[in-house]
């Protein structure tokens, strides 16, 4: 797409006071695929140099916002945290080709805020913590469930920046479940929900994304039985939460989110149930 309404491409190095009619260009996959007639100036994120991924001392890991999709794939191929499978079930849920995946960012998928996006669904399973920084320097933290806020909508101020996404160490750490669904082969997905297990005290969480407008992550401090879950579900997610459109009707999308999330506790308390009692079997 030629946006011919961008008078200016700015190198974020060299910082110039914001204004109206900027935007953050990181990958421009979304800025650059439909006509943008609000923006007059882009502000070039791709050399700043931040480090793509980087595991941190306590154990924690840092996505940097301009990391790419192809990026994020080839460290969690090799990654040896327990949640790494959940990197790639991910990263293979985004709707892309090659070319997409070596251009499009983490954190342009979160501050697009659709529903569908999947690194909104990866960092808010494993209670992400966004670093955001505003035009006078000041930065503030938010979790990624509560940055996301609506389809299109995120926790972002005129100017501000999401810098990075911080994993901690206990959900990387954690045993995690995957389910996804789209109406059609390869298609957008209708409906994508991770569970997470944690190693430390058992607790489960639940996040149930794509099929709603934002994401909505349910915490246990012990696993749910099947209608405790459900019940937990049907009392947060609302009937305009379930997202509506041509990859989905409300109906739908509701019914393969619990479908999901009562396979995903049963995979993740299977091991736990079948596990023989301190001391052994009785």
């Amino acid at each position: 797409m030629d946006l011919n309404t961008v008078l200016d491409v700015r190198d974020a190095r060299r910082p110039v006071p914001w204004r109206p009619g900027d935007a953050w260009l990181g990958g421009g996959t979304y800025l650059f695929s439909e006509p943008q007639p609000r923006l007059r100036r882009l502000v070039d994120l791709s050399r700043m140099g931040w480090e793509p991924v980087r595991e941190l001392p306590d154990g924690s890991l840092e996505i940097a916002a301009t990391c790419t999709i192809a990026q994020l794939s080839r460290f969690g191929r090799v990654w040896s945290a327990p949640a790494a499978p959940l990197v790639e079930q991910c990263c293979r849920a985004f709707l892309a080709s090659f070319k997409i995946w070596n251009m499009a960012t983490v954190g342009g998928n979160l501050c697009n805020a659709l529903p569908a996006g999947p690194m909104i669904s990866l960092t808010s399973a494993l209670d992400g913590m966004c670093l955001l920084r505003a035009q006078d320097g000041s930065l503030r933290r938010t979790p990624v469930a509560d940055f996301v806020v609506g389809a299109g909508r995120k926790d972002l101020g005129e100017g501000e920046l999401l810098r990075s996404i911080t994993l901690p160490a206990r959900a990387v750490a954690a045993r995690t479940a995957f389910r996804q669904a789209s109406l059609y082969g390869l298609g957008r997905s209708g409906a994508l929900v991770v569970g997470v297990l944690d190693p430390v005290d058992g607790s489960l969480s639940v996040t149930v994304s794509a099929a709603t407008v934002r994401p909505f992550r349910f915490w246990f401090p012990l696993p749910p039985a099947r209608e405790a879950l459900r019940t937990a579900i049907d009392a947060a997610v609302g009937p305009d939460d379930w997202f509506d459109d041509i990859h989905g009707l409300p109906a739908w999308r509701r019914h393969m989110a619990l479908r999901f999330a009562e396979e995903i506790r049963r995979e993740l308390t299977a091991a736990t149930a079948d596990a023989p009692p301190p001391g052994g079997p009785r």
